[in-house]
């Protein structure tokens, strides 16, 4: 009894404080969809006005100069509010900009302070390692097949991350939707926000009505381009389907997004504006793009891009984000912008659907595993410790990764940690006719990277002077 009067007050004050942003945002948001076009940069004006600390004024400028100059940026904003249902996104918007980003920011460091370790933004779980598909190339294709978190489990975890300031979680697998406690879980951490990657095959009347009530998931469509290439990878007939599932959740106000893996045989296509303008069409709210990495089920490296490639998608992209009304994520190419590598529990880590902890979803080394330690001490262990005292890892934040980019510093980790491969056929990243591929592209994207690199902040120190 003694210990809940000592807990009872600071849950109570966390709750208060919590449920009083959420009813000041429920407000603002409601003033805006009244008029979003004249009442966004008003609001802006006052918090401009409010703010503090000169960052955040500056910050606030910035982004109402760009709201109203930029017709893209604005007419993005807009259709959240005049595309998306409502209750939809207050949830989302509470859990994301309250729990997600307000709060969960001050808890994290909070935890940092006592416990003496980094706690990242999100965390990247499979629930099942089980899918319906067996799409070619796939990252995931050769962890067991009969892997799943037991929902005892993924409720511990979820619990944990909250205890740690973490309320926002990213899910892919296997298939997440094949998970049959999924909606479940989501309903019973309703002060969560959930990304789910997904083939979207398994979204039906029934789920795209289940998405709806709960408010606190956005799936992201895995998809290679037009229905061509799509069921190539796919299978016959999968295109049809994500299209039929973006139309049910699009027609109920579901925020979803779009996932690409871009190969050399794609990057173009998925990159064009007619793709593009197709995926706003259809409702798209995000969009992630991801260079084919040669691991999990066959890798080919003939697949990944090339270093000329790769210097058209780091203008390509962001020439799209400021003329296309969705925001486009890069992650090799956006290392500027997230301040290099952002695995390693640094903002994320990756939880298998057998429980072991990798550093990224594409590195599929670990020392622990979640069934055997609480969150808390899985971020104490030497894989993130390594990877974090490392980052970034290089000056130039257009080579960020350490598999594809500088592969010496992901062999030295797992060398010094004893990290293991996950499944058959993990460490081939690290040595052999892949391991030696990844050197030889590494050194010549290094040429390209660093003459880009160059260029670009030439030109910026001009502009500032």
């Amino acid at each position: 009894m003694t210990g809940d009067k000592r807990t009872l007050p600071k849950l109570n004050w966390d709750y208060a404080k919590r449920y009083a942003a959420e009813k000041l945002l429920e407000q603002v948001l409601k003033y805006l969809e009244g008029d979003p076009d004249t009442n966004i940069p008003r609001l802006l004006k006052v918090m401009e006005t409010l703010a503090y600390l000169p960052v955040h004024k500056d910050m606030v400028r910035n982004i109402r100069y760009n709201y109203e100059n930029n017709t893209a940026l604005r007419t993005y904003f807009n259709r959240m509010f005049t595309e998306t249902d409502r209750g939809m996104r207050h949830r989302l918007m509470c859990n994301f900009v309250v729990n997600s980003l307000l709060l969960s920011f001050q808890h994290r460091k909070q935890v940092e302070e006592k416990e003496g370790i980094h706690v990242p933004y999100t965390i990247l779980i499979d629930p099942t390692s089980a899918c319906n598909l067996k799409c070619t190339g796939c990252w995931a294709g050769e962890y067991s097949k009969h892997d799943e978190l037991e929902p005892e489990l993924l409720d511990r975890i979820l619990q944990e991350a909250k205890e740690l300031g973490i309320y926002a979680i990213v899910m892919s697998g296997g298939e997440p939707f094949v998970y049959p406690y999924l909606t479940d879980i989501a309903a019973k951490h309703n002060d969560m926000s959930f990304m789910i990657y997904t083939n979207g095959t398994k979204i039906d009347d029934n789920m795209a009505d289940r998405l709806h009530a709960l408010g606190n998931i956005a799936p992201a469509f895995s998809i290679e381009g037009w229905e061509d290439a799509t069921d190539a990878r796919r299978g016959k007939g999968v295109f049809k389907k994500i299209i039929s599932a973006m139309d049910r959740l699009h027609e109920r106000g579901v925020v979803f997004g779009a996932s690409v893996t871009i190969t050399r045989h794609n990057v173009e296509t998925v990159t064009s504006d007619e793709f593009i303008d197709f995926l706003i069409d259809k409702g798209v709210r995000f969009m992630w793009t991801f260079h084919y990495i040669p691991i999990g089920r066959q890798p080919d490296v003939d697949l990944m891009i090339l270093p000329e490639q790769r210097a058209y998608l780091a203008e390509r992209i962001p020439y799209l984000r400021t003329h296309k009304p969705l925001p486009i994520a890069d992650f090799w190419n956006d290392g500027e912008l997230t301040g290099g590598c952002i695995a390693g529990g640094s903002a994320y880590f990756h939880i298998t659907a057998r429980g072991d902890v990798e550093p990224c979803a594409f590195v599929h080394f670990a020392v622990d595993n979640i069934r055997d330690k609480s969150l808390k001490e899985v971020l104490r262990n030497p894989l993130f410790t390594e990877y974090q005292k490392r980052q970034p890892f290089s000056e130039n934040m257009l080579r960020p990764c350490p598999i594809i980019d500088n592969p010496e510093a992901l062999r030295e980790i797992v060398r010094n940690t004893g990290a293991h491969p996950t499944h058959a056929g993990a460490d081939t990243i690290l040595e052999g006719e892949i391991g030696s591929f990844l050197d030889r592209r590494a050194a010549d994207w290094k040429k390209v990277a660093d003459q880009i690199w160059a260029q670009n902040h030439e030109n910026k120190e001009l502009v500032a002077n």
